[in-house]
């Protein structure tokens, strides 16, 4: 059995090294644009996709949505409830890797905060889930309630919270500059932690439930 503050330390570190090499690039590249980090930066920078951190982070989310399953498969309480939360999970990684959130916006273009319009229907999305599945929360054990909540807050305010600035900044300065790049990172970043917090909370709960 897996022993779950190893695994957080292990993924943390893992997310850190990521994330580090990430940053590394970005200021690198504001400095100098020489052939070395021309090649790096696409394939190490948080503000890239397709790449190690794009890969890390759907990695992750699909390592949640299989053990969200395995959760669902013992036929808990709530059971269709972690289906549900298992199809997410999946989409969400399907998403990471190939950007259909990109397709949510609108054909309004509001600029400033809402530069980057697609958060609009994503907010309205988590609000839908979060009224659905309140009562699923209610019954879960506090511990992995608590654990699942701080895991998605970390998600939601880099995913949604921290896109708004990036947007303004965007919409003001552009995205080919340092600044961009360091917002970006901490978006990332921020993502990154929340997924590996979630994949934590599941392995616990599951261990939990299996030791009930």
């Amino acid at each position: 059995m897996i022993e779950v503050a190893t695994l957080r330390r292990r993924l943390l570190y893992g997310v850190a090294f990521v994330a580090l090499l990430g940053l590394v690039v970005e200021v690198w590249h504001s400095r100098s644009h020489d052939e070395v980090i021309e090649a790096l930066l696409p394939k190490l920078s948080l503000s890239y996709e397709g790449n190690l951190p794009t890969w890390l982070s759907s990695s992750l989310l699909l390592a949640c949505a299989v053990v969200a399953g395995a959760i669902a498969s013992a036929r808990p309480p709530w059971h269709r409830h972690w289906w549900g939360i298992t199809a997410v999970l999946t989409w969400m990684s399907i998403d990471e890797a190939i950007e259909l959130h990109e397709h949510l916006g609108t054909s309004v273009e509001l600029g400033g905060l809402l530069y980057f319009d697609w958060v609009i229907p994503a907010a309205c999305i988590v609000v839908l889930l979060a009224g659905i599945y309140w009562p699923f929360l209610r019954a879960l054990a506090p511990a992995s309630r608590k654990r699942l909540l701080i895991a998605a807050a970390i998600y939601l305010g880099g995913a949604l919270v921290v896109e708004m600035p990036l947007g303004w900044w965007t919409d003001q300065y552009g995205s080919d500059n340092l600044g961009y790049g360091l917002i970006d990172w901490v978006e990332e970043t921020l993502e990154m932690v929340g997924i590996t917090l979630a994949l934590v909370a599941l392995v616990a709960h599951r261990q939990e439930a299996q030791r009930a």
